[in-house]
């Protein structure tokens, strides 16, 4: 086993002001993301233009923000919210879900797409190969927070956390690579040959359902919910289901009615 790595979790403070390694890496996912679509676009003439692509990282960004702090407040806190509803607006208390973060995003590409008449699948469609990548920085600023610890673990490379005493899995490395690296290359070449409108979406859809499903495994459930269901099931678990459930529905629609979409029209 070893000792989790001493971090400062802000990397630099100016009076009041302070920067923090988690919002680093919410900013370096979404540049490299953004990277990612426009160098695609080069690539394979994509009709989507520098422009089209800066609004929809825009977009995207309040669809994470204010999806993700709803999203835990809703799945993670509801009795907190319920009480003290205004600790929503807290966001420097930290709390964002991804599954919340993702249901922001799918309105954020909706109202997009309805101002600059585009086709909702193929936004997603266009957006959901590079988003593991922002998924995986995301996970290493959990790291650096200390957070999500995992199961306790005999293992060699489990991690004693911060005011812990015991040896646990690092489930935000777990995650990092599950939800980053490995997500996005499945994705990446999937997306390369033309596929019908909705099936890479419904392919992210199982595809993250199923590796978070697996990588829950090692995490240690949320404390102020416990397992949930089954005496195994997390909160995280639980919301992946429906996820790969409409996954496989996109993935057989589409291949069934073989739309084009304009990621398939142009690869």
């Amino acid at each position: 086993m070893w000792k989790y790595p001493d971090i400062d979790p802000v990397i630099i403070s100016i009076g009041p002001l302070a920067i923090h390694w988690y919002a680093i890496s919410y900013m370096v996912g979404i540049g490299v993301v953004w990277w990612l679509l426009s160098r695609r676009v080069k690539a394979r003439s994509l009709p989507w233009t520098g422009d089209d692509i800066a609004d929809l990282a825009f977009y995207g960004m309040l669809g994470v923000i204010l999806g993700g702090r709803i999203g835990y407040m809703l799945f993670y806190n509801f009795d907190v919210l319920l009480d003290k509803p205004l600790t929503i607006f807290r966001i420097w208390e930290g709390g964002m879900s991804f599954h919340g973060g993702m249901l922001g995003v799918l309105v954020a590409m909706f109202v997009y797409g309805i101002q600059k008449r585009r086709h909702f699948f193929d936004i997603t469609d266009f957006i959901a190969p590079a988003i593991p990548i922002a998924l995986g920085c995301g996970r290493l600023g959990n790291f650096a927070n200390a957070e999500l610890p995992g199961r306790v673990t005999d293992l060699p490379w489990g991690v004693v956390y911060p005011g812990d005493v015991v040896a646990r899995h690092p489930s935000s490395l777990y995650q990092f690579i599950l939800e980053g690296p490995v997500l996005f290359t499945i994705l990446w070449t999937f997306s390369m040959k033309p596929r019908p409108r909705m099936a890479v979406s419904g392919a992210f859809l199982v595809g993250y359902g199923c590796l978070r499903f697996i990588s829950e495994n090692f995490r240690a459930p949320d404390p102020q919910l416990g397992f949930i269901a089954f005496g195994w099931l997390t909160m995280g678990q639980l919301l992946c289901v429906p996820m790969v459930l409409f996954g496989i529905a996109f993935l057989l629609y589409s291949y069934r009615t073989q739309t084009p979409g304009t990621i398939g029209k142009n690869l």
